[in-house]
């Protein structure tokens, strides 16, 4: 079975390798993404802050 590629979630951004979001459960996602943001822990970044996420994870920084 062939493996399925890197994609982002067009709703939350969420970066993964399944056939929905194993965040949001949306089926809206695009291979074509830019940047990449990983956030380990949610409560002590600053950048999570500022752009907004409130849990840990692998992010694109912008989806088409």
């Amino acid at each position: 079975m062939a493996k399925i590629k890197e994609r982002a979630c067009k709703i939350c951004k969420t970066i993964h390798e399944e056939e929905k979001c194993p965040k949001c459960g949306s089926k809206e996602f695009s291979e074509n993404y830019k940047g990449r943001l990983v956030i380990l822990d949610a409560e002590k970044s600053e950048i999570a802050k500022e752009v907004g996420l409130k849990e840990a994870g692998n992010f694109a920084l912008k989806t088409r």
